[in-house]
């Protein structure tokens, strides 16, 4: 009989964040499938699990996907877990899901830390309707990207990296419709954790002067949603 398959979310910063579910199951199954088994032992060190580690990435090829259905298919029960927060979110948690539904494999959501609601939770927008559009693109497309955004008449997410968060907070500066704010979560739930809410100009000021190291949520308000 076919093993089950667990995607856990993890925590996104905070090691506490992590649930008690989410802990009793990487205590039970037989081996943990990581993007990095680096940072996956961090956590598990923290709750002093020990257990196999299988590192597969979104660059990993087919034979270790299916070297991970194998062992499922033989009867272990596996966790999936990404580097931080809820898999299946900017990583290929959802590929390896859908794989294992379609071989009849059992697959058991176990939800926890997401950074994109976490910053829904304190940004203080209409959030009734929104798009998340991962990371913008690094060079081409990147322009087109912005402008499409900004055009949008619902709420949007997008992360966005410590080297290129100015940048991207300059696009907004340009292109967004003056009087629609936007809220910047860095580094949420870590120890340097910052939030910004304003007009982007206000947020790229406040932001400079503060520190602009480290990863992003930016969520722009919806079109109709004046500060």
């Amino acid at each position: 009989m076919p093993g089950t398959l667990y995607v856990v979310a993890t925590p996104i910063g905070n090691l506490q964040d992590i649930s008690l579910r989410a802990k009793q199951v990487l205590e039970s199954v037989d081996t943990i499938v990581c993007e990095d088994t680096r940072v996956t032992a961090k956590l598990l060190a923290f709750l002093e699990i020990h257990k196999p580690l299988k590192s597969w990435r979104q660059r990993s090829d087919d034979k270790v996907m299916e070297e991970v259905i194998n062992l499922l298919v033989q009867g272990q029960n596996l966790a999936y877990v990404s580097d931080a927060g809820t898999p299946g979110v900017n990583d290929p948690g959802g590929k390896l899901s859908a794989l294992a539904q379609d071989r009849g494999i059992q697959v058991v959501p176990v939800p926890g830390a997401s950074a994109i609601t976490a910053a829904i939770s304190v940004c203080g927008f209409p959030m009734e309707n929104f798009v998340y559009l991962g990371f913008p693109p690094h060079k081409k497309g990147r322009e087109t990207f912005f402008k499409d955004l900004c055009a949008r008449e619902e709420a949007v997410i997008f992360f966005e990296s410590t080297h290129r968060l100015q940048k991207a907070l300059e696009a907004l500066v340009k292109l967004l419709d003056a009087g629609r704010p936007i809220f910047v979560g860095r580094e949420l739930t870590k120890m340097h954790e910052t939030l910004y809410r304003g007009e982007p100009s206000q947020v790229l000021q406040q932001i400079l002067q503060t520190s602009i190291k480290g990863e992003a949520v930016i969520v722009v308000a919806p079109k109709k949603f004046t500060s």
